[in-house]
């Protein structure tokens, strides 16, 4: 990965005005906040630039407005919370260019914190439209682009801006960026790969891409079984996309080619309906009945990826094994997780990890605190994992 500056290399800011690109994009439920995770991973960087006198003017977009401003998607809605978290007057403006912007931005004092509106209020931020990036630029000194989350998208406030000033990555940026080169950029060898989930379908880029990089490659959750049908084993009334059965044929020579083992599991816990508390079993692999489905993993396929865990000096993590959101078929997700997050803490693993489905199970066996890193940006997570280039951080670089 290039090199990019980060807030390590701003020196006497007082005064300066620094638009910082953050993700408030949070889950909003009758005009509250419910989740400030993603305020909480940026205050750091707001609150180091306020600090040190810096005129602070943040940049988001929330939710996907199609006509111009709205209140439903109005930043208004989480500015109390940003407030809260950060424990720090913040200042608001009707707009995020123009007079609007302008006008609050003339009065900000050193160590001010101004959020302006929804970026995309204005059709112009998607399509990365210059005129709209000046205009952007035109209330800032310096950039920082502190939202890994959205760096994926070749945007006016995530891309754009870093063509027109001084572009810097803020500090949750910069842990990501480092966490992933960790993980898959310029990893310590053995590296293994836990990639779970329903869909082969939805995960096809990135499963070929990592078995060209990493050691071994566990498969769990739904889309183990269209390997397993594959491989001409009947998976009952599973989960299954029988029509990829060539897709994922060609994942595994791929994997054979590139020296990397494809691990998938010996044995299942099976049910006839999908509910929690189903009445269960465990069959081999080999024995899944007709009319029964596979819900999780089983003890001995656990233990098979707790031993690729113990192997491993690199652990990158993205999907569950099973459906962990109801129990009992959580057994196996939060067994291996518990592993990983004792490997960690003893120093003998670096673990990364993230997406939406994977934040959620680790936080249910209660151990993403204990990963080295569990990141939470989604989309941009996943296209790094498939090896594509992020356009928000290919320009950071390209700053350097």
């Amino acid at each position: 990965m290039a090199a990019f500056k980060t807030l390590d290399d701003l020196n006497d800011i007082a005064g300066k005005r620094v638009l910082v690109r953050v993700d408030l994009n949070v889950p909003v439920k009758d005009g509250k906040v419910t989740d400030t995770t993603r305020i909480e991973r940026v205050a750091p960087t707001i609150l180091e630039l306020s600090k040190k006198g810096a005129k602070v003017i943040l940049l988001a977009h929330f939710g996907r407005p199609k006509d111009g401003p709205s209140a439903e998607f109005s930043l208004s809605l989480v500015a109390p919370s940003v407030e809260q978290v950060l424990d720090h007057a913040v200042l608001t403006a009707s707009d995020c260019i123009g007079e609007a912007a302008a006008s609050a931005v003339a009065k900000m004092n050193n160590g001010d914190i101004l959020l302006l509106e929804n970026t995309r209020f204005h059709k112009g931020e998607e399509k990365n439209d210059p005129d709209f990036t000046k205009a952007l630029a035109a209330n800032g000194d310096i950039y920082v682009n502190d939202a890994f989350s959205a760096a994926h998208r070749a945007h006016s406030s995530t891309e754009g801006l870093a063509h027109h000033l001084p572009a810097y990555a803020g500090r949750t940026m910069q842990a990501e960026l480092e966490a992933l080169e960790k993980g898959l950029g310029n990893p310590v060898r053995p590296v293994v790969a836990i990639v779970g989930g329903a869909k082969v379908s939805s995960k096809i880029d990135l499963l070929m891409n990592l078995v060209k990089k990493v050691d071994a490659l566990v498969i769990g959750g739904g889309m183990a079984n269209t390997f397993i049908a594959a491989r001409g084993t009947d998976v009952g009334k599973s989960l299954c996309e029988h029509d990829l059965a060539d897709t994922a044929k060609q994942i595994m020579i791929e994997a054979a080619t590139a020296g990397c083992a494809i691990v998938l599991p010996e044995d299942g816990v099976v049910a006839r309906e999908f509910k929690a508390g189903a009445a269960n079993e465990i069959v081999s692999i080999e024995a899944i009945p007709d009319d029964a489905m596979v819900l999780d993993v089983g003890p001995k396929s656990v233990d098979a990826v707790k031993a690729w865990i113990e192997r491993a000096t690199t652990l990158v993590w993205n999907g569950p094994l099973g459906a962990f959101e109801i129990e009992p078929f959580d057994t196996a997700t939060v067994a291996a997780a518990k592993y990983a997050a004792e490997r960690t803490k003893a120093g003998k693993l670096t673990s990364v990890a993230g997406g939406g489905d994977t934040v959620s199970a680790l936080n249910h066996a209660g151990v993403a605190e204990e990963f080295s890193y569990v990141s939470t940006a989604g989309g941009a997570f996943l296209e790094w994992m498939e090896g594509k280039e992020l356009p928000g951080v290919a320009v950071l670089s390209a700053n350097r």
